[in-house]
């Protein structure tokens, strides 16, 4: 099985590769200036503390004739006292409504009960992003793992009934993996190379073309957007308006139902486009330069919001995260068509940092929680072979559990870096 998983992912390989890049040119974020706030640098491996001795009595005079009858011995030192940071302390977590997060959050929930902490199950509080930064920042939530950024910023706009903005109660901590949620639209291969399609832009101008997509009879291409409440269905939408693409509808619904009807084209050799991101099993599915290709953008969204939809200016697919770099991914023609053209894939989209997100009074009050969460990194290859599994049928909580709790045995000497570190800081 596990021979038959790394297989479906070589698919994947050659476009983590072009992350490389990305990682270098992403930047810490304002929330976590200090080096270890990044979680790109592992931290001292880990010492067990010695355990104090007793003090050496001073030597005792022996008198050859009469000794001095011999005091009591000492009291063995008191232990070291061995109480974790997070005993008594009960951690509501959330995850997001996507099953590809499922793995990293069973993950960071285990490495924090290794703290101590009576953390809840992520399955018990399962939101989309639009819910779940109004209840971190209510404190009824204390954290996830589940932020994509840019794109998710704009979540953090929102007034409260205090006048207060979501965001002026959330801080961003870590890195759960920077520059690793590559997203884009994909269209499927053999009708691309039949009509010479590298741009959503042909679709949307050419009657032709356009007649390829109209799903439903009313004159306009429809491509597979976005589920209601992912963010990314409110970003296409200014993408389409920012555009001008006047012909083209988003399908917003299920993303599950819809990636399945697009698998489904895809290996009739019918026309498609749907959005997808890794690290997720679906690109193993649908695979760039194998059925399908990335399909280029002749304009990237700005920051000009031109849907109004609040907090739209942060949808501005233009940079690198926390940079004035703009995206440039080499991704080759093979995968994506554009780039023989433009001499890189103008996918239209940031490669998003995944980081987890928390309640910033939380943080303030469970140091040792917060260092952790400041620690520890995840591998995008990793994830995405845990989602392989799921994908395959190991989609039960048990056995999601399961494989979280392998990965980190499989990874003890980080994870006991970075669990050092917040003992650290709570002694």
């Amino acid at each position: 099985m596990r021979k038959q998983q790394r297989s479906l992912l070589l698919a994947l390989l050659t476009i983590l590769t072009a992350l490389a890049m990305v990682a270098a040119a992403c930047g810490d974020d304002d929330d976590d200036s200090d080096s270890a706030a990044t979680g790109t640098q592992a931290a001292p491996a880990v010492t067990e503390p010695a355990e104090a001795e007793p003090e050496e009595a001073a030597p005792v005079e022996a008198e050859p004739a009469e000794p001095e009858p011999a005091e009591p011995e000492p009291a063995e030192a008191a232990p070291v006292n061995a109480a974790l940071p997070g005993e008594g302390v009960s951690v509501t977590m959330a995850r997001a409504d996507w099953a590809t997060g499922y793995f990293q959050a069973q993950v960071y929930k285990q490495m924090l009960e290794e703290l101590g902490y009576d953390v809840s199950e992520p399955s018990e509080t399962e939101l989309g992003p639009s819910l779940a930064y109004l209840a971190m920042a209510e404190g009824d939530i204390d954290f996830w793992t589940n932020s994509w950024y840019p794109g998710h910023a704009a979540w953090w706009e929102p007034e409260l009934p205090d006048g207060s903005k979501v965001g002026d109660h959330l801080q961003k901590v870590g890195a759960v993996f920077r520059g690793g949620g590559l997203q884009g639209m994909l269209i499927t291969k053999s009708v691309a190379d039949e009509y010479g399609i590298s741009y959503i832009d042909q679709i949307n101008d050419d009657p032709e073309i356009r007649a390829l997509f109209d799903s439903d009879g009313d004159g306009d291409a429809d491509i597979y957007g976005c589920q209601e409440s992912y963010t990314c269905d409110d970003i296409i939408t200014n993408q389409i308006l920012f555009s001008g693409w006047d012909n083209i509808d988003q399908t917003i619904a299920g993303y599950d139902a819809m990636f399945a009807e697009a698998v489904a084209k895809v290996d009739a050799g019918e026309p498609m486009v749907i959005y997808t991101w890794t690290p997720s099993a679906y690109i193993t599915q649908l695979r760039p330069g194998d059925n399908v290709y990335w399909i280029g953008m002749r304009n990237t969204l700005d920051d000009s919001n031109p849907s109004g939809v609040e907090g739209g200016e942060q949808h501005d697919q233009r940079f690198y995260p926390n940079t004035t770099e703009e995206v440039r991914l080499d991704i080759g023609p093979e995968q994506c068509p554009a780039s023989a053209e433009a001499g890189f894939c103008p996918i239209g989209w940031v490669p998003a940092d995944i980081q987890v997100t928390a309640n910033s009074d939380w943080l303030a009050e469970n140091p040792a929680a917060a260092e952790l969460l400041r620690q520890a990194k995840l591998s995008v290859v990793d994830v995405s072979i845990a989602n392989v599994e799921q994908d395959q049928g190991n989609y039960t909580e048990a056995q999601i559990a399961q494989a979280a709790s392998e990965w980190i045995n499989n990874n003890r000497s980080n994870v006991d870096s970075w669990v050092s570190a917040a003992l650290d800081v709570a002694s």
